[in-house]
């Protein structure tokens, strides 16, 4: 897991997981997405929705996953960091957001009536 500056994640994350939601909605095309070459090319996915974890995209679409700034102590310049005990606290909280997301795939995200609600909304975004 890196850590890093920023409070909250931001909008690569959100970007990415939708993204991949909106490539997962067209059958056979599923995954992290690749260029497709040709006259009608464009992007497409690389690997199957089974095979995405949710916490493998965020961690990897974030430049940082530090909560706040006592995670990097060579630059923190909170003067209660020693003593405040929180800081394990935030450590397992962020953990425990990985690990969940970590347990959640693309293709939880894309099952039965969802995926179908999920691709009329794209076609209605694209006109």
């Amino acid at each position: 897991m890196r850590y890093g500056e920023e409070v909250q994640l931001t909008l690569h994350s959100d970007y990415a997981l939708r993204g991949l939601i909106y490539l997962g909605t067209h059958p056979g095309e599923h995954g992290y997405v690749k260029l497709l070459p040709g006259r009608s090319g464009g992007m497409g996915p690389a690997w199957a929705p089974e095979l995405i974890r949710l916490g493998d995209v965020v961690v990897d679409a974030e430049q940082n996953m530090r909560l706040v700034e006592c995670f990097d102590m060579s630059t923190h310049s909170c003067p209660i960091t020693k003593h405040c005990g929180l800081k394990g606290a935030r450590s397992e909280a962020l953990d425990a957001f990985v690990a969940s997301l970590i347990t959640r795939t693309l293709a939880d995200r894309l099952h039965g009536e969802r995926r179908k609600a999920l691709k009329s909304t794209f076609v209605r975004l694209q006109r």
